[in-house]
């Protein structure tokens, strides 16, 4: 699979990649990247030499339809791991189990540290826990990726992608965290590791970052959307009953006008009888 759909994303998207020499041609690996859109889990896996395993959403491996199936093979294909994230503590202790097998078999373990896409093109603070521990327990580099512009080729949402748009990889050199091995149970280190990845994504990519993690910053687009869709339909709704009262003062106004001094004209006064006049 992967060797068709590599060719394709070339051919289509020409996609731009530096920093691969700090890729290892051999040994365990921890690859650590920012999350812009769904087509980053084919761009990274197909584009680089190695075999790289991600863990990935259930969803991806069982969703019905042609494109469900079509998704499904690719990630079977380039070695993608389906983990159930309905449970998250059961969901995290198995990711973190699949990443450590995956680094003893010497290979490279691919994770996004936000734990979700970036709902709007910043980098979010990474979570704490999966990355960290599976480095400090394994002992494994960790090799920063940013990637450029995919959610332009793939936003959030939309299912065909956006020909014409060049996309980029750019990968830092591996960061090694040996002097915290067997500190993997204390927080205040977990951070501290996990940030300084952050940090270095975020010097790769260029992104603004914003210290809270993606998923309080989804609830709070979601939420900000609602308040103005609900704001919106009640100034719409204002605005048509201010439009209702106009039209009634004004039709009152023409129906006093056609009543009113029109039809008081129609019979002469005694003044009206003297200047005319008539006797």
């Amino acid at each position: 699979m992967k060797m068709i759909v590599a060719p394709l994303l070339r051919i289509f998207f020409r996609p731009w990649m530096e920093g691969e020499e700090n890729i290892p041609d051999e040994g365990a690996a921890i690859i650590a990247s920012n999350h812009l859109s769904f087509s980053d889990s084919f761009f990274f896996p197909a584009l680089i030499k190695r075999r790289v395993t991600f863990i990935a959403k259930a969803e991806y491996f069982n969703t019905p339809g042609l494109k469900g199936k079509l998704t499904a093979a690719f990630f079977k294909g380039v070695g993608q791991l389906p983990v159930d994230r309905s449970g998250a503590r059961g969901a995290g202790e198995a990711a973190i189990r699949s990443a450590i097998a995956v680094i003893e078999r010497g290979e490279l373990f691919g994770v996004y540290p936000e734990g979700t896409r970036s709902p709007d093109g910043k980098l979010y603070r990474g979570k704490v826990g999966g990355l960290a521990r599976v480095a400090l327990q394994t002992g494994a580099p960790v090799i920063p990726v940013a990637m450029i512009d995919t959610e332009k080729v793939q936003p959030p949402g939309q299912v065909v992608p956006n020909f014409g748009i060049r996309p980029g990889i750019r990968i830092g050199r591996p960061l090694d965290f040996s002097r915290y091995q067997g500190m993997e149970n204390d927080r205040f280190i977990l951070r501290s590791v996990t940030d300084e990845v952050m940090y270095e994504i975020m010097r790769l990519s260029g992104q603004e970052y914003v210290d809270i993690y993606a998923t309080a910053a989804k609830r709070q687009i979601t939420e900000d959307k609602k308040r103005a869709d609900a704001e919106r339909r009640a100034e719409q709704k204002a605005e048509k009953a201010a439009q209702k009262e106009a039209e009634r003062a004004a039709q009152k106004e023409a129906e006093e006008a056609e009543g009113g001094p029109r039809g008081e004209s129609a019979e002469p006064t005694a003044g009206d009888d003297k200047a005319t006049g008539d006797e």
